[in-house]
């Protein structure tokens, strides 16, 4: 971990030249993929950053805040089914984008007044209650839905010359980055404290002049809305909607990215996501094992490596970092 000498310099998103060299690499290496790897690759590299940015939302919420939530699924679908109507009636993609998250944003505001009288598992109970009636709202409601026949969405021409998988991953890709720095902006900002905060101790935050009120809703807000724009841009990609694509198993997978990744932090929300895209991609035969293999992954993941994947890679940072004195 570096050592922060002022606010201004925390506020910095890289510190040290080094760090510069190989996340600068990183970033070139990733937009590049296409160059290097088969379009069956990439097609699942722009899921994983898809998904990527509604598990940053819910890290925001339960790794920076510490509030518990089962809607995820319901934002997801509330996302990609306002995105589809947007979309089929007109308006341009990044605008319906931008309105998907704005809608589940909004929705989100009311989900999140529980958690000014419940926490743990009692607030976990009530956002699932949530994420349950917005599935069944939707299964029952043609006009929402689309019926038996979904939603159909039409897909993107190719751009600059690119392939059809290649121009949705260079959409995809600058998207999440872009929500990427946003989130880095947000937790190193006196609301990223605020949050910190509510979630060590919450008395003690309000004690010390926090508005739970403002900043448990604005968690659920900011959240709901990164899910929004996940669902938009996923119905996007898919070019097609229906209900059943967004069941309870959804909240699970944001969970398993989350707890995974390591909680409160961005680069583990992407790690996350990599991990629960990667996995049933790898183990396509065994589909029906793989909540299974979460179960398995998540306890020994408590047991060992309490951090998630970001904590074992601060912990390898700072073995070379310090070594050969450790």
């Amino acid at each position: 971990m570096d050592l922060v000498e002022s606010y201004a310099e925390e506020l910095k998103l890289i510190r040290k030249t080094g760090t510069k060299t190989w996340v600068f690499a990183v970033v070139i290496a990733i937009y590049l993929l296409p160059l290097y790897t088969p379009e069956s690759f990439v097609y699942v590299a722009t899921i994983i950053a898809i998904y990527a940015i509604g598990i940053i939302g819910q890290n925001i919420l339960i790794g920076y805040t510490g509030q518990i939530s089962f809607a995820q699924a319901g934002f997801f679908c509330i996302g990609a089914f306002a995105f589809g109507h947007f979309y089929r009636a007109g308006i341009p993609w990044p605008i319906s984008v931008a309105g998907a998250g704005i809608v589940t944003g909004i929705v989100g505001i009311p989900v999140g007044f529980p958690s000014l009288r419940l926490k743990g598992p009692y607030l976990a109970i009530a956002t699932m209650g949530f994420g349950i009636a917005v599935y069944q709202i939707f299964v029952n409601t043609p006009l929402l839905s689309g019926g038996r026949m979904g939603l159909i969405i039409t897909k993107l021409e190719p751009l600059f010359g690119l392939s059809t998988i290649n121009t949705y991953f260079y959409i995809n890709l600058i998207i999440a980055s872009f929500f990427t720095l946003i989130a880095y902006n947000i937790v190193s900002s006196y609301m990223g404290r605020a949050f910190i905060a509510i979630r060590d101790n919450d008395i003690a935050a309000e004690i010390l002049g926090v508005s739970l009120t403002r900043y448990k809703l604005m968690s659920f807000a900011i959240s709901s809305f990164y899910v929004g724009v996940q669902g938009g841009l996923y119905a996007l990609f898919l070019g097609y909607l229906e209900p059943n694509m967004f069941t309870f198993m959804e909240t699970i997978t944001f969970l398993v990215a989350v707890i995974v990744g390591g909680l409160a932090s961005v680069e583990g929300a992407i790690m996350g996501a990599a991990f629960v895209i990667l996995i049933p991609h790898f183990f396509s035969d065994l589909r029906e094992f793989i909540p299974v293999i979460y179960g398995v992954v998540i306890i020994v993941i408590l047991i060992f490596e309490p951090g998630g994947l970001a904590g074992r890679w601060m912990k390898i940072r700072l073995y070379f970092r310090n070594w050969p004195f450790r």
